[in-house]
């Protein structure tokens, strides 16, 4: 039996419903996303939050000449349903299909391509103000959910929102929940005004008034709920230039049509709040919104993931290696801290917070106040050690020298999802840090390519003052069998295999693909010699200066953009020291923005398998020796 959702293919197929069909088109679309995910992964719960608040939008308004933007843009999967997407949607998050958030190469109803959160007040009013300075008369719409609130950039951009004072409708989906269970929420602050005696002041006044009505009193049937709701919400955006409407049921599709075409025409900033449901819909998405934020393909009977059983141990992430490592720290050192941004699920430090519960700090989507807060940490004697996603450390780099480097303080930073990132694509790409580390004095950066590596270059970087970045991927820790366990220094690699022929340079989980191009090449009567330098920053440079001497045919690979990259640094060290007999060849991931896609996809397409690199060593080899 069809599902009147499925016979939408563009917005103008929903315009053609009454709006007493809308519940239906709901119940189909929530059913759709639940099928689609089942088989593909992805971010279910978010998703089925927002299904009803797209339903109205798309019926309300006009898109794409009315513009929604979308904060993060991973609860989009509706109205990517709606906007003619649905034949593609189990392609979605695959290599060459369907972005899993919004992409502005993908839809005219996507306006920007996003994956961080906090993003879509700015980019709205800058929309808003570019129509207006045009003549336009289309309605800009950003959404953005209660989580965003604990990013700055949010606050700034309302803040400037409604000092501009443009027709401009902000929809705040409170959730009460982002990633990781909202912290520092809006609640709290909301509790403080409560407490304020402005608050009580105007409190007791209407007490008094409305105790000469019991009618109405009785109406109000729990006094502080009831102020608090007919009060506080709308006092902080109201003070900051907007219109306030809500508290409002999130999930009622039909009033919030109503709603919308009674403020559609308000020619000012309006900031509308919704309350939703994480997962709305599904049973177990809405028991664990956690863990249906971002799913694996699941069974539909039960939400089980569909993964084979198995007898044997799962294998170590280089994330679960991480928890491990910082949480035999904590045990050696009481001044070990914890601190992440909304990312405790992601960084695998659920663990940790449940073994040192005060020496936990979970900031909210605010990896700025991340550093600056570390850094005073660390300037107290603290040793504040930071698991944030290699991309999102992007956001907080003036920090990282102006209160972690200039204060000259110890801070470690640990940095997950380094390098290709996978099906998250272009938002999450983990290929800068090294670029963006190693411009800042005095800093340090590194990849463990095994346990023991993560574990003593943690211990490392609890002595170092300044910046300490150590870079890992999604990926899982090799078990190096006979691996030798010698303690080693900041800046000090190793020869792990030896070869005369070429030497290949790499650190981290390119280490084990290294040595597979090594093998594939001695297929072909190559010796290479394996280089793991441990550190892009600062380079081994007795070791390479010894290996100058005997191989000057070099190539270094690595899961890093060109620009800045180890490859990079091993040029500039030849630069310094004259090594003008030493031929550097680099294998990396070109300049460009790398879209999404499982790893070894991305890795083919570049040339980063062991194969391709391998090949193109043994073409550079034969036209060296042809120049000889």
């Amino acid at each position: 039996m069809s599902r009147l959702s499925e016979t939408i293919k563009s917005p103008e197929d929903l315009k053609k419903l009454s709006i007493e069909q809308l519940p239906e088109v709901c119940a189909g679309l929530r059913e759709e996303l639940v099928e689609i995910t089942s088989e593909t992964g992805g971010h279910l719960g978010a998703s089925l939050g927002t299904v009803d608040l797209i339903v109205a939008l798309h019926y309300v308004f006009d898109s794409p000449k009315d513009k929604f933007v979308w904060d993060v843009g991973h609860q989009v999967y509706a109205h990517k349903l709606i906007t003619g997407r649905r034949d593609r949607m189990k392609t979605i998050r695959t290599y060459e299909g369907l972005s899993g958030f919004t992409s502005h190469t993908e839809s005219v109803h996507d306006h920007f391509s996003v994956g961080h959160a906090s993003t879509a007040v700015s980019q709205g009013l800058g929309l808003a103000v570019a129509r207006d300075l045009k003549g336009g008369d289309e309605k800009i719409v950003s959404i953005f959910g209660d989580g965003a609130l604990t990013g700055g950039v949010c606050y700034e951009a309302l803040n400037n929102a409604g000092h501009i004072k443009t027709d401009f409708l902000c929809i705040l989906n409170d959730n009460e929940m982002s990633i990781s269970p909202n912290v520092g929420a809006i609640s709290t602050y909301l509790n403080r005004i409560i407490s304020a005696p402005i608050y009580n002041r105007v409190r007791k006044k209407l007490e008094e008034q409305l105790n000469n009505f019991p009618r109405l009193r009785k109406l109000v049937k729990n006094a502080e709920e009831g102020f608090k709701n007919l009060l506080v919400p709308g006092i902080v955006f109201e003070e900051l230039g907007f219109r306030y409407f809500g508290p409002v049921d999130g999930h009622d599709v039909k009033e919030l049509v109503k709603l919308f075409k009674n403020i559609k025409d308000i020619k000012k900033p309006i900031l509308l709040h919704l309350i939703t449901k994480k997962g709305k819909g599904c049973e177990f998405a809405e028991k664990d919104p956690v863990t249906s934020h971002g799913v694996q393909p699941f069974h539909l009977e039960s939400g089980a993931p569909k993964k084979k059983a198995t007898v044997t141990p799962a294998p170590l992430s280089y994330t679960n290696c991480f928890v491990n490592n910082l949480t035999l720290l904590a045990e050696e050192d009481p001044k070990v801290v914890a601190i992440t941004a909304a990312m405790r699920e992601g960084t695998g430090l659920r663990p940790f917070q449940d073994k040192f519960p005060d020496r936990f700090f979970d900031v909210g989507i605010a990896e700025q106040h991340a550093v600056s807060f570390a850094g005073a940490l660390a300037r107290s004697g603290i040793k504040p050690i930071c698991a944030i996603y290699s991309t999102f450390l992007q956001r907080a780099f003036d920090q990282l020298i102006h209160d972690v480097t200039i204060q000259d303080v110890n801070v470690t930073f640990c940095l997950d999802r380094a390098g290709v990132v996978g099906p998250d694509g272009p938002t999450h790409q983990g290929l800068f840090d090294i670029g963006y580390v190693g411009v800042i004095p005095n800093s340090v950066i590194c990849s463990p390519w095994t346990d023991f590596e993560m574990n003593q270059m943690m211990r490392l970087s609890l002595e170092h003052q300044g910046v300490f970045s150590i870079r890992y991927p999604k990926e899982n820790v090799p078990e190096i069998e006979g691996e030798a366990k010698n303690l080693f220094k900041i800046g000090e690699g190793e020869i792990v295999a030896d070869g005369n022929d070429v030497a290949i340079l790499a650190i981290g989980s390119f280490v084990s693909r290294a040595l597979v191009v090594r093998e594939l090449l001695r297929e072909q009567g190559i010796q290479a010699t394996v280089v793991n330098l441990r550190f892009a920053k600062p380079l081994d440079e007795t070791l390479l200066k010894k290996l100058s001497e005997s191989i000057t045919k070099w190539v270094v690979i690595e899961d890093h953009v060109y620009s800045g990259g180890l490859g990079a640094r091993v040029l500039e060290f030849c630069e310094r020291n004259e090594l003008r007999n030493v031929d550097v060849q680099r294998i990396a991931v070109p300049d460009e923005v790398i879209q999404h896609g499982e790893r070894e996809i991305i890795f083919d397409k570049f040339g980063l398998t062991p194969e391709k690199i391998s090949k193109t060593i043994l073409d550079k080899t034969k036209d060296l020796s042809a120049l000889s």
